[in-house]
């Protein structure tokens, strides 16, 4: 589909359409015209008061809304694969549920089928052989992100479909989640104000679009480069860790060498002794502070890395969704119409005259119920009045910035101010590196004490 069928028809056009007579083909198919650009109406140029379009969601209260928790269960072994099965914990429902990755899947096909306007977060892929711990880690924290996003998005979170994945407890789940979409249609069909979203859009929502998806398009991609340098950061302070703790085992085991030396290499000193003796026992702070720097890459991980990583979810939704509007979303009602069309046309050969009168009557009578022409077009606009609140939600998120660097800094702060004080307590250690009968040794000088005593 071109962009411009995607394009509401503007107004003028639309009117020249229902009031000129061109003939049975063009009554039966309206084609949008080409015509000039008229200054908008005042009235459109004004937002009405208590404009549904406009939201009054804070991030705080988003966040309030639910916070829900995915943890591994036990593996169950199948006859030839490994089950992985997660336990999914809802404070807002007080619920705790067993969910497979497949009926993640189903309940994401409902929340397209019903919410097609919608920002609705990608799943993480599946992996049918070889997942590896690792891998399966990551996909745990991604459904976290997936349903958080999702038990927090305004229209989701009322609806019926995300109420039974977080508290169904019975068999089968995922026939459930389908007939309860089933039986409803999309947001479409049953929004009050979807007939007249047109009437609460801003004369110039295309430039408004345009402008927006920029922007959020520039963000994803800052903040993509700000995730991936965190990553590192957070991976190196765990790599620090295990070289801190090495760093330790191996003084430790320099200190416990007990390999006799003989006199004539000492020359009958001990100072070997008390080296060795000292070197054992700083194992104890070496290991502090592989735990310190772990901790501090763990906490990075999951309050820094995390939060952007649920970010750049949100912000790769609203891409998602830009794109299914560019390339429409209309493809069953324009198929009814394509064929409407057709079935108008005058037959020209027998093919035409053998055609099955009933059959053609009712594909007739059900397009003309639907009437597909004019629920395209409104379908366009209710399109657009989702897509505007979409890009306000998104902007309700931005602040979430501040919480990211908060943590970060907050980490950095705790992290060092940790250990430093480890280190500063095995300072006093070292003397008895250099302590001991006949001892040559001199301790090295402190930062603090100047220069070289020359």
């Amino acid at each position: 589909m071109t962009a411009g069928v995607m394009d509401p028809l503007p107004a003028a056009a639309a009117e020249a359409e229902t009031e000129e007579e061109a003939g049975p083909a063009a009554a039966d198919l309206p084609v949008p015209q080409v015509c000039e650009r008229r200054d908008p109406d005042p009235s459109r140029m004004q937002m009405p008061q208590g404009n549904p379009l406009l939201l009054s969601h804070t991030l705080q209260e988003l966040l309030a809304r639910d916070t829900v928790q995915v943890e591994l269960i036990p593996e169950k072994k199948g006859l030839f694969l490994k089950h992985v099965e997660y336990e999914v914990s809802s404070q807002r429902f007080q619920s705790s549920v067993y969910r497979r990755y497949n009926d993640f899947v189903v309940f994401h096909e409902m929340l397209l089928h019903k919410f097609p306007y919608r920002m609705v977060p990608a799943l993480p892929p599946k992996r049918m052989l070889g997942a590896d711990r690792e891998f399966i880690e990551a996909r745990r924290r991604a459904l976290k992100r997936f349903i958080n996003l999702v038990a927090r998005h305004p229209p989701f979170s009322e609806d019926v479909v995300l109420k039974l994945f977080l508290s169904f407890s019975g068999p089968d789940v995922q026939n459930k989640l389908k007939e309860s979409a089933q039986l409803v249609g999309d947001e479409f069909m049953n929004c009050k104000l979807a007939t007249r979203a047109k009437d609460f859009l801003p004369a110039d929502i295309q430039t408004q679009f345009a402008i927006s998806r920029e922007l959020i398009r520039n963000i994803y991609n800052s903040f993509y480069k700000l995730r991936d340098r965190a990553e590192r950061i957070a991976s190196r302070a765990i790599d620090n860790a295990a070289d801190l703790l090495i760093f330790g085992k191996e003084l430790s085991a320099l200190g416990s060498d007990t390999t006799p030396l003989p006199s004539w290499a000492t020359l009958n000193s001990s100072a070997w002794s008390f080296l060795k003796q000292a070197l054992k026992g700083l194992s104890v702070e070496f290991a502090l502070l592989a735990d310190k720097a772990a901790q501090q890459g763990k906490q990075e991980e999951n309050d820094v890395v995390e939060k952007l990583n649920l970010f750049l979810d949100l912000l790769q939704s609203y891409k998602d969704l830009c794109a299914r509007h560019e390339k429409g979303l209309l493809h069953k009602p324009q198929r009814a119409l394509h064929s409407y069309s057709l079935m108008k046309r005058p037959a020209s050969g027998t093919a035409g005259q053998t055609r099955e009168p009933e059959s053609v009557q009712q594909l007739e009578s059900r397009i003309l119920e639907e009437n597909a022409i004019q629920t395209m077009e409104l379908r366009n606009y209710f399109s657009l009045y989702c897509l505007h609140q979409e890009t306000q939600l998104v902007h309700v998120y931005l602040p979430l910035t501040s919480h990211i660097l908060g943590a970060f800094v907050n980490s950095q702060i705790q992290g060092h101010k940790e250990m430093s004080k480890v280190w500063n307590d095995l300072k006093p250690k070292l003397s008895c590196l250099f302590a001991g009968p006949n001892s040559t040794l001199t301790p090295p000088r402190s930062p603090q004490d100047g220069v070289s005593p020359h």
